[in-house]
């Protein structure tokens, strides 16, 4: 039996204030949390969503660095401006705080004591990368160097981009700081760790067998770790910012990002109940075992919320443990991977600049375009697709008109209907339905879905006031035409409430333009909510085009910014080892012409050439299919190595030589030819 609670604490996982915020935390995390906020507030729940910047760890130090400035004017800087983003998008917090206020420090700290006193914690020696030259112990992503599986230069100390490897910091090869370029050496170093081994049989009990009805993804990244074993995690490290280790004699050690980072949530509510005394006490709504904890986070976050800090939180005793943890997958871009790093991204501060007053339709498009299950895409393309055939051409449409023609026709009074045919009564009925559908939907964290039952709504007020036709029928039944926009004016009212927690700026704009006093939960299904004779104001436009040039605009930004990444990342692989003139000479290099070009069966990635060197005809064997298609090759003067001795391949194919190609950073490649035609043969030298 589902338990009933009697409060919520929602908490949106703390964004790390060493950048702006861009639409992938939004759609991951922010979006999706402010739905599920304002959908309990609506139904008049007693509910808190609570969040605040994340401001220790290793980054904002190396950033400060770069710029020559405190780390705390880095903090002060990015945190000031994530708060006015979220408050620019409507993300409705109660709280948004930083990890940096005295409270948090406290907390933390007087948290990290008790596991400390209580014995909680183990100790243990290790050795860890250390910079000689800096006096500075590395993070794994801060710490470079070979990738020991397909050996690319700049592989980081927890993955290889390149391949795609995860990887430890021992496994790389000549490893390097990758903010000085300095080599590293081994230190060893005495830090406090979390026994998550211990905890790993009440762990499975508690999610796999008590939580089934997360999210697929959720459950099945926790029972990965689950079935891999856990494995004692450091709480302290060695570093000058953050808050420092509570223990006498051990200076220069702070509390690890990820320990003191979720008990932010903790202190922002303790702020929090300070600031409104009529919440009551912080404790009630994080130790009642009445009150239900969600955790609104993205995938990257999921062990950390689903199985750290539960362990935290029992083993400091007291505490309510996650009730559900909806995380969701990444939004990419374009095709591509956000990234912070290469200012790839769509920043929500610059959005508003370049595209005003639009806060709607971005929520709108990232709700119904939600990674909800898997990686999802944001194009520029589909969001000027979904504002202008959806939120302009649907939902706009049909507010307008039914607005417009209370206007035309009884100047802004609500008409009486006067007797409803079957449609009326079918259509009113659909709106009767709508609440139960999407608190269903809504309870279920499926926001996308509930996104788009809203819509469905709009979508049969158009199709009403469409088949209806009042502008036609005012002409030979004007009595008729009173029902009809009595019935669309409810449908309008409806879904002012029904788009209100998805759609706050435009619903309240709508909620002013029907002359409703306040939108309530309750009230949504009721077909009555706009009574006869009441007086609208002038409406206006819900929504407006957005016009090609915006878009293009977009784009070429986006463009321009790969072309810099691209001209940025570029480094020529090193010089090879040192041959002599003599063995240069071994080489025959010539060029051919291309007569015949196809791919292999069952061979993907090779293309088989048949080639005129000046001699005859040869055959080589390349494998560059992915880049070329074999009719793009016909007629081409390529160069080949004409000496090279011949390879059979398993199917009986032999390629008599190699073509030249030149290999780009990225792995594409580029045929190398002639800058004019020569004859086949011609020797290179």
């Amino acid at each position: 039996m589902e338990k009933k609670f009697k409060r919520t604490t929602i908490t949106a996982a703390l964004p790390y204030a060493n950048g702006p915020v861009h639409i992938g935390h939004l759609a991951g995390v922010y979006v999706p949390a402010d739905i599920y906020a304002r959908y309990l507030r609506l139904k008049g729940g007693e509910v808190i969503f609570v969040c605040g910047s994340d401001e220790h760890g290793v980054p904002v130090t190396i950033r400060a660095r770069k710029e020559g400035v405190s780390v705390q004017d880095v903090v002060d800087r990015y945190h000031n401006l994530i708060k006015q983003s979220f408050a620019d998008f409507g993300i409705s917090f109660d709280i948004y705080s930083r990890t940096t206020s005295p409270t948090h420090h406290q907390l933390a700290s007087d948290f990290f004591k008790k596991l400390y006193d209580d014995g909680k914690l183990t100790e243990q020696v290790t050795e860890q990368f250390y910079d000689e030259a800096t006096g500075h112990f590395l993070t794994d992503r801060n710490i470079r160097g070979e990738c020991p599986r397909c050996h690319h230069p700049e592989a980081y100390g927890d993955q290889c981009e390149h391949c795609g490897a995860t990887l430890s910091p021992e496994e790389l090869i000549n490893p390097y700081n990758a903010e000085t370029g300095n080599p590293l050496v081994r230190k060893a170093t005495k830090h406090w760790y979390l026994p998550l081994d211990k905890d790993q049989p009440w762990l499975e009990k508690w999610i796999l067998e008590e939580h089934k009805e997360w999210r697929p993804n959720v459950y099945g990244q926790c029972k990965s770790w689950l079935d891999g074993g856990l494995r004692p995690r450091a709480v302290t490290r060695d570093l000058e910012w953050g808050i420092p280790v509570p223990i006498e004699g051990q200076e220069g050690k702070v509390l690890y990002v990820w320990f003191d980072a979720p008990i932010g949530y903790i202190s922002n509510t303790k702020e929090l109940c300070e600031l409104r005394p009529e919440l009551g006490p912080w404790e009630k709504w994080w130790k009642d075992p009445e009150t239900r904890l969600v955790h609104f986070i993205g995938k990257d976050n999921i062990v950390f919320h689903c199985i750290v800090f539960p362990s935290m939180l029992r083993a400091h005793g007291g505490y309510i443990l996650p009730d559900n943890v909806p995380s969701n997958e990444f939004l990419n871009l374009e095709g591509n991977k956000i990234s912070t790093s290469k200012n790839y991204a769509v920043w929500l501060n610059e959005y508003l600049q370049e595209l005003p007053d639009r806060q709607d339709e971005l929520r709108y498009v990232l709700t119904a375009n939600a990674p909800e299950t898997k990686d999802n895409d944001f194009t520029w393309a589909d969001f000027q697709a979904r504002c202008n055939n959806e939120l302009v051409a649907v939902y706009g449409n049909f507010v307008n008109r039914a607005l417009q023609l209370t206007q035309k026709y009884y100047n802004g009074a609500v008409p009486a209907p006067v007797e409803y045919t079957d449609y009326d009564r079918e259509t009113l009925k659909a709106v009767s339905e709508v609440k139960g559908k999407l608190e269903q939907l809504l309870e279920g964290f499926k926001f996308r879905e509930a996104q788009k039952e809203a819509m469905t709504l709009a979508r049969t007020g158009n199709k009403y006031i469409a088949d209806c036709e009042p502008w036609k029928v005012v002409k030979t039944d004007p009595e008729r035409v009173k029902t009809i926009i009595y019935v669309s004016l409810q449908i309008t009212a409806n879904l002012a409430i029904a788009f209100q927690c998805f759609l706050p700026f435009s619903s309240e704009r709508l909620r002013q333009m029907t002359a409703m006093d306040s939108l309530s939960w309750e009230d949504l299904g009721r077909t009555d909510l706009l009574s006869a004779g009441s007086q609208l104001p002038k409406p206006s436009l819900l929504f407006s085009k957005i016009e090609d040039e915006v878009i293009e605009a977009q784009i070429k930004k986006l463009e321009a910014t790969i072309k810099a990444n691209e001209e940025a990342d570029y480094k020529a692989k090193p010089v090879k080892d040192t041959i002599s003139y003599d063995d240069f000479q071994k080489l025959d290099i010539r060029v051919g012409t291309v007569l015949e070009c196809e791919r292999v069966p069952k061979m993907k990635k090779l293309l088989k050439f048949k080639i005129a060197d000046g001699l005859g005809d040869r055959t080589i064997v390349s494998g560059i299919s992915q880049w070329y298609e074999p009719e793009q090759l016909v007629g081409k003067q390529v160069l080949f190595v004409a000496n090279l001795a011949s390879r059979e391949f398993k199917n009986g194919l032999v390629s008599e030589g190699m073509i030249l190609s030149a290999e780009n950073n990225d792995g594409s490649v580029s045929v190398t030819t002639t800058e004019r035609l020569v004859k086949p043969g011609s020797q290179i030298s």
